[in-house]
């Protein structure tokens, strides 16, 4: 990694964390006011930063074209298995969660919990009288579903917001540091950045200061797989994808459970983290085996 490639990533690391906690306190400082959460606007919002200084650093200040970053919609089969993979994940830590002590399935809990709804929101109550009488199997389908179809819509343009700058800017500036340690790196930063919107009560409500501990584990754990997304499709739009879909298939990881916290159930606690720690584990086998099969050849 080159000496003005390291000062670059410096420069948007420092940048969009100081612009991203100010929001954050701004945000607070508004819900305080108003006595209530933070915002789906305002949450969206927030994830525009990182998209908003990648393009005026690489554009106005280095005046360096944004396909560098990744930004080509040249199709091919990572972004169908990146727009998958979130479903492994969810149907995974949702296994799992029932492996989780004082934990066991309930079905007919899949619509008492709204947090998180796999319903969209306009509609949510009039859905959840139609689904009254659906059985398990057909919730989780329909969960998972309309997940899929936000995650390649909706929330990946909100995806976009965040990997811009993660598996495009930064990644971009940090490539040479080698496939593990810059994926960690980006992890870890992408961990931080969330910490104000944590300690508001995203994701973990009830566990905020122990929920920034846990988001930035699960991001260090969740960026190798992004990154490698990133790599073999040769495109920032297929983790954009990927991002989107695990947002809209997160909530699917903690139907028909009943018991557990925040931190010990779902996709985003224990089980999730422990699903992501085997993929890791499994991704390092696959890439070893394809850089010595490379050396051999």
């Amino acid at each position: 990694m080159t000496t003005d490639s390291r000062k670059k990533a410096y420069v948007f690391i420092v940048i969009t964390l100081i612009l991203s906690y100010a929001a954050g306190l701004a945000g607070w400082m508004l819900t305080r006011q108003q006595g209530g959460r933070l915002s789906v606007g305002f949450l969206m919002g927030y994830m525009f930063i990182p998209m908003i200084v990648a393009i005026v650093l690489q554009v106005f200040i280095y005046k360096e074209p944004l396909r560098t970053l990744g930004v080509t919609w040249k199709f091919n089969r990572w972004f169908v298995i990146g727009w998958l993979c979130p479903l492994f994940l969810s149907l995974a830590s949702l296994g799992a969660s029932s492996l989780v002590p004082g934990v066991h399935f309930s079905p007919s809990s899949a619509l008492m919990d709204p947090q998180p709804s796999p319903i969209p929101e306009p509609e949510t109550g009039q859905a959840v009288d139609a689904m009254q009488h659906w059985p398990p199997w057909a919730i989780l389908v329909f969960a998972l579903a309309f997940g899929l179809v936000a995650g390649a819509t909706v929330n990946a343009i909100a995806g976009f917001g965040e990997e811009l700058g993660w598996r495009g800017f930064l990644y971009h500036h940090l490539e040479s540091m080698g496939f593990w340690k810059s994926s960690y790196v980006i992890g870890l930063v992408w961990g931080v950045w969330h910490a104000p919107i944590i300690l508001q009560g995203h994701n973990y409500p009830d566990y905020p200061v122990a929920g920034v501990f846990m988001m930035i584990a699960q991001m260090v754990l969740l960026s190798p797989l992004f990154t490698y997304i990133r790599i073999r499709s040769q495109s920032v739009i297929a983790p954009a994808i990927m991002h989107g879909t695990i947002n809209g298939t997160y909530g699917a990881s903690t139907l028909f459970i009943m018991g557990g916290t925040d931190l010990t159930t779902g996709a985003m606690g224990l089980p999730g983290l422990i699903i992501l720690g085997m993929l890791n584990v499994a991704l390092f086998l696959l890439t070893r085996k394809r850089t010595k099969k490379h050396m051999v050849s």
